[in-house]
């Protein structure tokens, strides 16, 4: 018991918190002692990783209830979220999300979007990076804009139609007033091969998934979406250094079903800042390719307020948007 006890509480001083002990999970009412992510997406992509590195650190902290993924993949991440949308809001189910839940209401795939939810916490970015076929004539995003000035509408952009993968492109297209021709694949995976295999021309990329492609030559980088120029590829420019003022990525945060009590709310919000600040997270992350964006429950509210008014506009602008309320 001692053993146990003193492991526990290493585990505490690891991620630079108190336990979430008993007290807590009483105080807010939470009716089960292992509590369900839902994670729309299947095991082992990378927002499954993210999402399990984290739950794995708040389970190590002894956090109450446990915590247990749920892999609900398919639909372009609509599945799960019908499946979260529908659960009682006692605390004992939450819900892996990005601007997919925007994306989706957007084209008319579901007919709710993130407020349908709770928010609890903003927790990572993963920035998008513009990719090109080694072929291209083009070496850098304001190439690659002069290029689509040149042949509107005849540059082959690969994207997952209404996910975040297209709408980057949808962003360029507005903050630079080009237009793309937008090829649909269900996956990065798809989207790589197809690029490697010059069947589209450009197409997001990660830096997890393309940097050895970057570093043979394979795939060219043409700009990154980050604030400032990331570490691991220093020579690649943002698009903002670039003269278009676009900071994107996928941006992954917790949810909880609508109508859940404020004190449930608060209480994962609080487990999971322990965990972004953490510095085994955030060195997790950055391995990733991702970095640590935590935002509480407020905060994230008012993120998801101000991305679905922007990104409407542009769905709007593009001739997407047709929800189905």
């Amino acid at each position: 018991m001692l053993k146990k006890t003193l492991l526990a509480a290493a585990a505490v001083v690891a991620l630079g918190t108190a336990p979430f002990g008993a007290t807590t999970a009483q105080a807010a009412d939470i009716p089960c002692g292992t509590a369900k992510l839902i994670v729309p997406w299947g095991a082992g992509g990378g927002t499954d990783v993210i999402f399990r590195t984290f739950v794995e650190a708040v389970n190590k902290a002894g956090a109450e209830p446990q915590l247990q993924v749920v892999n609900i993949g398919g639909q372009g991440g609509n599945k799960g979220a019908k499946e979260a949308v529908k659960s009682k809001p006692d605390g004992c189910t939450l819900f892996a999300i990005h601007q997919s839940a925007l994306t989706s209401y957007f084209t008319g795939r579901v007919d709710f979007t993130w407020d349908a939810f709770e928010p609890v916490s903003l927790l990572t970015r993963t920035p998008a990076i513009f990719g090109a076929n080694s072929n291209v004539p083009y070496d850098d995003v304001n190439g690659l804009v002069a290029a689509a000035k040149a042949a509107p509408g005849e540059i082959l952009a690969g994207g997952t139609l209404g996910s975040t993968s297209h709408f980057v492109f949808l962003l360029l297209e507005d903050k630079a007033d080009v237009k793309f021709k937008h090829v649909s694949y269900d996956g990065t995976r798809e989207r790589m091969t197809a690029l490697l295999a010059n069947n589209i021309q450009v197409g997001e990329i990660n830096l997890a998934a393309a940097k050895k492609y970057i570093q043979t030559n394979e795939l060219k980088a043409l700009g990154i979406t980050t604030a400032e120029r990331n570490p691991d590829v220093p020579d690649l420019k943002t698009v903002r250094e670039q003269g278009y003022d676009l900071i994107f990525g996928t941006d992954r945060g917790v949810m909880l079903p609508k109508g859940t009590s404020k004190d449930i709310v608060a209480h994962y919000g609080k487990m999971f800042e322990a965990a972004a600040k953490s510095p085994e997270i955030v060195k997790a992350m950055a391995e990733k390719g991702t970095s640590i964006e935590y935002l509480g429950p407020d905060a994230y509210t008012k993120y998801f307020e101000d991305t679905f008014a922007d990104w409407k506009r542009i769905a709007e602008a593009a001739g997407i948007f047709k929800p189905q309320s």
